[in-house]
């Protein structure tokens, strides 16, 4: 090929043509490059799904304290003219208990029984406000006072408990007992 108007034989032309183009690999060879586009597509729509629904879940949360272990440490600390407001959810209704004693049925002063009874079949926060509002303005030293132990029997719906919290924590707009803590039953 000294000549540079020399053209390439038919052989030459073969060869070239054979080298320049790829070569497709064997079923079972392995080929030089993974084909990621597919797996990248399935990412991105499982992204956009996760993104999609966490958007429309709504969460509320209720402001209280979870039980804490050792809470025997806690009662002591706490002075003896405090109140100490625990109220029990039943199924028979609802009882309150302060650091004098149960509170007698109708709110009525210290005493057994259920403080609020369930009436026709439901509970009765109206009246669990009245008398947790009692309790407070009975004696000076308990307006002060701002945390109520609830404790609900293992059959009681969480709508009872989240309604008993309401109920105790504020009468219209004057505040009862607005710092709740769970107890857990024995």
């Amino acid at each position: 090929m000294s000549d540079a108007g020399e053209s390439l034989s038919p052989a030459q032309r073969s060869k070239i043509r054979r080298l320049s183009q790829p070569k497709e690999p064997a079923p079972g060879e392995e080929a030089g490059e993974l084909n990621i586009v597919p797996y990248l597509d399935i990412i991105t729509n499982v992204m956009i799904f996760v993104l999609a629904s966490v958007s429309v879940i709504f969460i509320s949360s209720v402001d209280t304290t979870p039980p804490a272990i050792g809470g025997g440490k806690v009662r002591s600390d706490i002075s003896s003219k405090a109140l100490n407001l625990s109220a029990f959810i039943t199924s028979q209704g609802i009882s309150l208990k302060t650091s004098g004693g149960n509170i007698a049925p109708g709110c009525t002063g210290v005493g057994s029984g259920i403080t609020i009874p369930m009436v026709s079949s439901a509970h009765d926060y109206a009246a669990v406000t009245a008398c947790a509002k009692r309790l407070k303005t009975a004696q000076p030293e308990f307006i002060d006072e701002t945390q109520v132990t609830i404790t609900a029997s293992a059959d009681i719906e969480y709508q009872v408990i989240v309604s008993t919290m309401d109920a105790l924590r504020r009468e219209g707009e004057n505040e009862l007992f607005p710092d709740v803590h769970f107890g857990v039953t024995r």
